[in-house]
Order: C-alpha cells, then sequence, then structure tokens
C-alpha cells in the first residue's frame, strides 16, 4: 500500500478551527472534510463518514477534532490508528496551552510534515499494525466473555471454586493476547531502530568519504 493509494488528507482541530492540515492532493477533500467537522457532535468520540469511494474520519477529544481522509480501501481501524498517533503527538507538543491560543492555519508549518511522517509511518507498517488492531480486538472480546460468563455464573448461583477456574482460564487467555501483541510492538521498535542505524551508518560514511576527498587522503594538514 502506497501514499497515493491510501491517505489523501489530515487536519487537526479546535473546535471548528483547523489549527493544521497536511494533502498531496488536489481536489474539494479540505471543503467536505470542513463540511463535515461543523456537523460533528461535540463528545468525545470516533466518527466516519463515506463519500465518493472516501472515508472521512474523526477522532473527537477534549475539543479538538482530529481528521484523515482516506481511500475506502483503507480500513477504518487503520485510519482510526493513524489518528491516535496524532493526537498522542499533538497533544505531546502543544498540551502546555500553546494550541488553546493558536490562530487558524498556524501551525502548518510545525505540525504539517509531522502528520505525513505518521502518514507514511502507518502504511509502512500496515500489516503489524493491523496485527494489533485484531490482538486488542481479542482482549476486548475475552474480557466481556469473562465478565458475561460470571454474571450467568452468578444467576445460576454456582460454585465459588468453579467460577474462580473459569475466571482463571478467561484471564490466561487475555494475557496470551496480551503477550502477543507486546510481541508485535517490540517488532515494530526493532524494525525502526535498524532503519535509523542505517541512515546513521549512510551518514557516517558520506562524512568519511567528503572529508577524504578534502584532505586527499589522510594527510590533513592545518
Amino acid at each position: 500500500m502506497s501514499q497515493q493509494e491510501s491517505f489523501i488528507y489530515s487536519f487537526v482541530a479546535r473546535g471548528t478551527m483547523v489549527l493544521a492540515e497536511y494533502t498531496e492532493f488536489t481536489g474539494n477533500f479540505p471543503a467536505i472534510a470542513a463540511q463535515c467537522l461543523q456537523k460533528l457532535p461535540s463528545s468525545n468520540n470516533k466518527f466516519t463518514y463515506s463519500c465518493d469511494h472516501h472515508t472521512f474520519n474523526f477522532l473527537v477529544e477534549d475539543g479538538y477534532a482530529y481528521c484523515v481522509v482516506a481511500k475506502d480501501s483503507v480500513g477504518k481501524q487503520i485510519s482510526i490508528a493513524f489518528l491516535e498517533r496524532v493526537r498522542a503527538d499533538f497533544k505531546n507538543r502543544y498540551g502546555g496551552g500553546k494550541a488553546d491560543t493558536a490562530i487558524a492555519k498556524s501551525l502548518n508549518k510545525e505540525f504539517g510534515p509531522i502528520m505525513k511522517e505518521h502518514m507514511k509511518y502507518i502504511i509502512d507498517h500496515v500489516e503489524e499494525i493491523d496485527k494489533l488492531i485484531k490482538v486488542k480486538a481479542q482482549v476486548s472480546e475475552v474480557k466481556s466473555i469473562m465478565m458475561e460468563n460470571i454474571d450467568k455464573a452468578i444467576d445460576r448461583g454456582e460454585n465459588l471454586t468453579v467460577l474462580a477456574g473459569k475466571t482463571e482460564n478467561l484471564r490466561d487467555q487475555a494475557q496470551a493476547y496480551k503477550k502477543q501483541g507486546t510481541q508485535v510492538r517490540r517488532k515494530l521498535w526493532y524494525q525502526n531502530m535498524k532503519i535509523k542505524l542505517v541512515v546513521f551508518g549512510i551518514l557516517l560514511l558520506l562524512v568519511l568519504i567528503i572529508w577524504v576527498s578534502i584532505c586527499q587522503g589522510f594527510n590533513c594538514t592545518s
């Protein structure tokens, strides 16, 4: 999956005021997204609208709205994963109050390239992120089943020892899913570290080549 066939446009807004946006495409996507923003409920939640083979995905939290427009071939959960990364980064950078007083589009230069980086990260790791999403869904399902079984057991008046045994089994399943999610996250971390080391090695080699060419070998003198 390439960026050209996935994420189209993204923005961060305070209320209905867009503070930062990013896109590499032309079209009426910003206008449609702005119309959707005007109609969004103010409550903290996630919303997705479909239009002309695209999805308009929103994450609303504490008066801020995070949006990404994606091709409909991109799964909703992948788009939400992107928005969660953008939200975490935005709050980390501007949570001290800068975002509360920023004017329209004033964070474009700073945060626009950051949204581009997050788009690239999600696209490059879509398979691993999809696995994480499935693991989280499985954990949620196990928790739901566990609570349902406990409620049923209480209604039937089952022996507490039997009930404890069932709870222990379900807890073991949840721990197994959690371990699987940790392994996927660790794999992502190692992949990122490899990329950083390769880039550092290339830069170091370029510096060495430039230094040798300027000094005509290793005989530099002042």
